[in-house]
């Protein structure tokens, strides 16, 4: 007989998945999501089969804010406009959606899906996480091997942004309301702040270690998912970081929609969707 859902936090301890966490499927690996407030939609980035010969199942959902389907292969449909691999991270910038896939940094105009630019990044290993600033400058965390996050231009020139401590197995990245570079480890609890210039700024510590995705509130509040532990901290400026929820398995690359002021969370072969109010 199977358990309700829920995870092995950092202590080792199994937790149920808390009542404020509700959970939709429909996916296939569900990596990252982002939410695009002009029509009020989710994207969903489906990574499909991990393989080194992986075909091109990778595809992008649409999904309504309470969690039911909107268009279940939006962009990556067989047969249909551009190939996705594995697509990752995810992350929208004035009407431009960027994602991650099998060492390309891919863009697609927001509303009609069409491709807007393909980079590939040189020598990258597995890149994941993607953040891009207002001049569509992408900041794109390396995982495998790790410690290490790219630096691409719009124009696509790729170097290397920052390399080494703090990061450690870099994942999630988000642009905060500065226009700082924040990047949270799999492998540890901080969560880093880098200046455009590359200077390191602070190094913060979520509630718990494994952390896959990070978002970035208009009033500095910091939500991080972990992936290892199931949990969602929540860092306030100046304060300590606390749970909010726990129990989720495989909380992935979260997202933030603003409209309805709720946190969802990807989260990978469970192939759902976790919501969780504000």
């Amino acid at each position: 007989m199977g358990q309700p859902l829920g995870n092995i936090n950092e202590s080792g301890e199994r937790v149920v998945m808390s009542d404020n966490v509700k959970v939709f499927g429909g996916f296939h690996f569900a990596e990252s999501c982002t939410f695009d407030p002009e029509r009020n939609l989710l994207i969903v980035m489906n990574a499909g089969e991990f393989s080194d010969d992986a075909e091109a199942d990778g595809y992008a959902s649409l999904v309504h804010p309470d969690g039911s389907l909107h268009t279940a292969q939006w962009l990556g449909a067989p047969g249909n406009g551009p190939e996705l691999i594995t697509p990752i991270g995810s992350a929208i910038r004035d009407g431009v959606l960027y994602t991650v896939d099998s060492g390309f940094v891919h863009a697609f105009n927001l509303q009609t899906g069409e491709p807007v630019s393909s980079i590939r990044v040189p020598g990258a290993g597995f890149l994941n996480g993607i953040a891009v600033a207002a001049d569509g400058t992408a900041y794109v965390s390396e995982t495998q091997p790790g410690e290490l996050i790219y630096k691409v231009t719009a124009e696509g020139d790729s170097s290397v942004f920052a390399a080494g401590g703090p990061l450690s197995r870099p994942n999630g990245v988000a642009i905060d309301n500065d226009g700082r570079i924040v990047v949270v480890n799999l492998d540890s609890k901080a969560v880093v702040t880098y200046e455009r210039s590359g200077e390191l700024v602070r190094v913060e510590e979520a509630a718990e270690a494994g952390s896959d995705g990070v978002v970035v509130l208009p009033d500095g509040t910091k939500y991080v998912s972990s992936v290892r532990f199931g949990s969602i901290s929540k860092l306030v400026p100046g304060e300590e970081a606390r749970v909010i929820a726990a129990g989720i398995p495989d909380a992935a690359s979260l997202c933030y929609d603003s409209v309805q002021h709720q946190l969802v969370i990807p989260m990978n072969p469970n192939n759902a969707l976790a919501f969780i109010k504000l």
